[in-house]
């Protein structure tokens, strides 16, 4: 396998047409968030595919700040959580209860659960969050119904996952595309001869000449990914604060001390009681106005 196909977005297009693509494989950040959590197979799977998704996801929309994709149900899979930054940083998690079977998404994340999409455009601006039912068998086609109808732009994707690595491919024709378009359909028909086995062994060049030979594609430059998680201590400072001093000085008196775990990467945030007298009393601090000569 090459390097350079390793956590890596491959964008493609193909020559004169309203056609573009993306190729991902994830290797080394997608085993680091294995590291942090042990999921069941079945389980670890759908948030592999839920990883390449968001990568694939949040190379189609232009953000300076971060795009989360979640899912949320009544299900054996309660919650799915993804996110993505700008600077090609990912990480994810799942919470599920009891045994967790292969099968339709509906089944395992629950009858009425719903897909959110949530662009952060970062820099104190407005948030945008789009909604979707899962009313699709996989992850994949339901993100495919969200872009239809929130988007309205035609949009394949094909995700797989394992212990080792995940990957995804996505196809998308261009906005003001003509309504009818033969080689959009040639395209998407060639894109479903792609197995699960195919995505996550062949290298992006591989797949592309398995699949698309006899198009004109050209293919850009990869893009490099990676695991990293976005909190802070002063994340969690400011978390804190917006409890009250009251409660966390409760719970300092209850446990001995403040103990703040991140579920993402699973760093352990402590303060005893002196921290807690420092954050709030910096908090209470004046704003002092600056110095005039």
């Amino acid at each position: 396998m090459s390097l350079r196909d390793s956590d890596c977005l491959h964008r493609f297009i193909f020559e004169h047409t309203d056609v573009r693509g993306e190729l991902v494989h994830l290797d080394a950040s997608w085993r680091a968030v294995l590291e942090r959590q042990a999921y069941p197979p079945a389980v670890r799977d759908l948030l592999g595919e839920a990883l390449a998704a968001v990568a694939l996801l949040s190379a189609t929309i232009k953000i300076d700040g971060s795009l989360q994709l979640q899912v949320r149900g009544d299900g054996p899979v309660s919650l799915l959580l993804v996110d993505a930054t700008a600077q090609g940083t990912l990480r994810g998690l799942a919470h599920w209860k009891g045994e967790v079977a292969d099968g339709p998404l509906g089944a395992q994340v629950g009858a009425q659960a719903r897909l959110s999409m949530t662009i952060d455009p970062g820099e104190g601006r407005e948030r945008y969050q789009g909604l979707v039912l899962v009313e699709r068998d996989t992850l994949a086609a339901t993100l495919e119904d969200y872009f239809r109808r929130s988007e309205q732009l035609q949009t394949r994707l094909w995700l797989a996952a394992d212990a080792q690595r995940a990957g995804g491919m996505l196809l998308q024709r261009l906005p003001g595309a003509a309504p009818e378009d033969e080689q959009w359909n040639r395209e998407v028909l060639l894109g479903d001869t792609l197995t699960g086995e195919e995505l996550l062994q062949l290298t992006a060049r591989e797949l592309l000449h398995r699949l698309f030979h006899e198009e004109d594609v050209r293919l850009f430059e990869p893009e490099p990914l990676s695991f990293r998680c976005s909190c802070a201590p002063e994340r969690i400072e400011t978390m804190l604060r917006g409890l009250g001093y009251d409660e966390v000085r409760d719970i300092l008196e209850e446990q001995g001390r403040v103990s703040v775990n991140c579920e993402f990467c699973r760093q352990e945030y402590v303060y005893d009681a002196v921290d807690i007298e420092r954050l709030f009393a910096a908090a209470d601090q004046p704003e002092v106005p600056p110095t005039r000569h």
